[in-house]
């Protein structure tokens, strides 16, 4: 009895343990189910759907007059649900042949074959995403929405794609280093304008939800995204494209020339401080014509300035002092020394002693550190004082990234030397970059007003102007206008009389200056840095301009020789395209034109209307004359003498042709059923029928027009 009793207790205890333990269960499927239920759900939704960032259209970047510069081009990975449940046996067996010719006329990767056994394997294997191509074009993925099966949609046909965007710049590499770009492949940084403005030209990225299929493939749920991206606003740039084609070709070229290994140029417009273009050019390594825009060496590399930088010393003279430009200085045989340091000229001078403006035009390294010496060797700090006023020691400010910090030394600075006052004062132991050296030229031509250059003048979204970039100024007075007068008048001199005479001649002045620097020894030899930095017109500065050419191999490195070229270049093409900076031809005109044109033969009513617009007077004897040759009685008047062409015609009888225009010809001719030959353009000069034949119709004449 008792045994059995302890055997019961025993069954009873285990009994009641396994229904508390499935209570336990139950109540934990209770509490999971409801309690819980939204937190598990969404977790477990979480590893087989998920929301996907879509990436936002980026913003366009144009040029100054609407050009693009950069762009974004849509591009489709274009794939297919092979199992789709409308894509029966039936269809697929029926419409695969059909399908993979339209895939690979279009594509032309694959023959008709491969795509068909790709299709087929994919529908064997149960594959629920298979690529079909990676980036297709919009006009492409148009195509293929009308090929066998895949016409019938996402669901009927499982005919899915997905877009991406691809940034392109229209012009290759015009400007390429300042437009810029972001590395979308995680490599190197981010540089230029797209850098600059990324936040503004990214917009606003959309969501879409994806499901997780085998494979570890994502594919979209839905047609249509959940959130829409917001596309990225555009900038227009101060770049005028056409300039910038001149500039960089006019540059390559100029390298090819002189075997150069780099060089940058940079034009600006002078009150406003916009860069209409600018050029930097790398020699590509192994290839002596091949040169590429790898960096930006006119806002990101500070180099010594050589001879630009006497400008910033004399003004400095004129400005602390009142140097007048009269003054004189010995130069004696263009050389001289400083604690036994040599500095001598280009050239033996033509004379020992100079004037400054002497000394400036014909870029004397002795006569510059002998009038600085002259002025500051007991304050030298108050010259170095006296340039950091002039802002040359600033960085501009400007929307590139990576602007180089330019540095000029003080008697601080423990490498300050005794002859640190000298070699500054003529281009060396300092560092500027070329945008700033002209930046500070731009400033005298405006006549001491130094502005921030400037690279975008407007962001718009969708076709609004939703932001304007006005003009800045960095410096109100970089010096006085007695100051600036007589700098313009040393810039005029270098091109007029001295080191800058190969652009004497034009048009229009040219004001400047010419640079060369040695750069130091490379392989045993001294390599140079060219350059020239101006403005134009001399007598109404309208836009400004900076040429280096670092390192040509050949006999020709001087600064007028090697950069003046290009400047004159560039300089032509934007004095024949801009038309306010051209001087009026005749401020009055007269009633009349001073001398008659000439004039060929054709309509009489023609005629007198065209002579009319241009105050051409004219006589007819015969105003009822329909055609006529006009005739030149004295230099300021037209007589139209009859010529009764017509009448002859109706006659029958050719007429006297000479003188009268293909265009008149025809008209006349073809009317009566003359067939017309012309040889050459212009006015008749002979005619293969005499006048005064006879003709009948369908009779062919041959004109000579010269």
């Amino acid at each position: 009895m008792d045994v059995k009793k302890d055997i019961l207790w025993r069954v009873y205890l285990i009994y009641f343990i396994i229904c508390l333990f499935g209570v336990a269960i139950i109540s934990k499927v209770f509490i999971i189910q409801f309690s819980e239920g939204d937190k598990w759900r969404a977790q477990a939704a979480s590893f087989s759907t998920r929301f996907i960032d879509i990436e936002a259209v980026r913003g366009n970047i144009y040029d100054v007059n609407g050009s693009l510069l950069a762009t974004s081009l849509p591009y489709f990975e274009a794939d297919m649900d092979v199992n789709a449940d409308g894509i029966t046996d039936a269809v697929f067996n029926d419409n695969v042949d059909s399908l993979a010719i339209s895939l690979s006329n279009l594509f032309g990767d694959k023959s008709m074959k491969e795509y068909r056994k790709m299709l087929r394997k994919a529908r064997k294997d149960g594959d629920r995403w298979l690529t079909l191509q990676r980036d297709v074009s919009y006009t492409n993925l148009q195509k293929m929405k009308k090929f066998p099966i895949l016409r019938r949609g996402k669901n009927r046909g499982g005919f899915i794609y997905l877009q991406t965007n691809q940034r392109e710049r229209p012009f290759q590499f015009l400007a390429a280093r300042t437009i810029g770009k972001i590395n979308e492949e995680g490599t190197g940084k981010p540089y230029g304008l797209e850098s600059y403005f990324d936040s503004t030209l990214q917009g606003k990225s959309g969501h879409r939800l994806m499901q997780k299929i085998a494979g570890n493939v994502w594919r979209p749920i839905n047609d249509d995204n959940e959130v829409d991206p917001e596309d990225g606003d555009d900038i227009v740039s101060t770049i005028d494209i056409n300039v910038q084609d001149v500039a960089e070709n006019s540059l390559m070229n100029c390298l090819r020339k002189h075997g150069a290994d780099h060089g940058c140029l940079v034009l600006m417009e002078i009150k406003t401080g916009e860069v209409k273009a600018i050029a930097n050019l790398k020699r590509v390594p192994g290839d002596t014509s091949m040169y590429v825009e790898n960096l930006n060496y006119a806002v990101g590399v500070a180099t010594v300035p050589g001879s630009t930088i006497k400008l910033a010393s004399l003004i400095a003279a004129m400005e602390d002092y009142n140097m007048n430009l009269n003054e004189t200085v010995d130069v004696g045989d263009g050389t001289c020394y400083y604690s036994n340091r040599k500095v001598s000229d280009a050239e033996r001078p033509e004379k020992s002693v100079m004037s400054v403006l002497e000394v400036f035009e014909h870029s004397s390294n002795v006569g510059v550190t002998k009038l600085i010496t002259r002025y500051y060797s007991k304050d030298p700090q108050k010259f170095i004082d006296r340039l950091n006023k002039m802002n040359l020691n600033t960085p501009l400010g400007v929307s590139i990234p990576g602007e180089a910090v330019p540095y000029f030394k003080d008697t601080k600075d423990k490498t300050w030397s005794q002859i640190s006052l000298q070699w500054i004062s003529h281009g060396y132991e300092s560092r500027i970059t070329p945008l700033q050296i002209l930046n500070f030229y731009s400033a005298v031509a405006n006549n001491g007003k130094m502005m921030r250059p400037m690279f975008v003048k407007e962001i718009k979204n969708k076709g609004k102007v939703v932001k304007t970039f006005a003009p800045e100024v960095i410096n109100e007075s970089i010096c006085s206008q007695k100051t600036v007068d007589k700098a313009k008048k040393m810039m005029e001199a270098v091109v007029l009389n001295g080191t800058g005479k190969a652009l004497k001649g034009s048009a229009y002045q040219i004001a400047g200056k010419t640079g060369t620097a040695q750069m130091g020894l490379v392989n045993g030899k001294m390599t140079y840095q060219a350059s020239f930095v101006g403005y134009f017109p001399a007598d109404n500065p309208k836009y400004s301009c900076i040429v280096v050419v670092s390192a040509p191999s050949g006999d020709a490195y001087y600064g007028g020789a090697v950069a003046g070229p290009v400047f004159k270049d560039v300089a032509d093409k934007v004095y024949s395209t801009s038309l306010e900076i051209h001087k009026e031809i005749n401020a009055v005109q007269p009633q009349y034109a001073l001398r008659a044109p000439v004039t060929k033969q054709g309509s009489h009513d023609d005629i007198s209307e065209i002579l009319k617009v241009l105050k051409v007077r004219t006589t007819s004897p015969d105003d009822k004359a329909e055609w006529v040759s006009p005739n030149s009685n004295d230099s300021i008047s037209i007589v139209l003498q009859p010529k009764y062409t017509e009448e002859a015609l109706k006659r029958g009888i050719i007429p006297n042709l000479v003188g009268m225009t293909a265009e008149d010809l025809f008209y006349v001719l073809e009317k009566y059923g003359i067939r017309v030959k012309i040889i050459g353009s212009g006015a008749v000069s002979t005619q293969s029928i005499p006048a005064g034949t006879a003709f009948t119709r369908g009779t062919q004449i041959i004109l000579q027009l010269i």
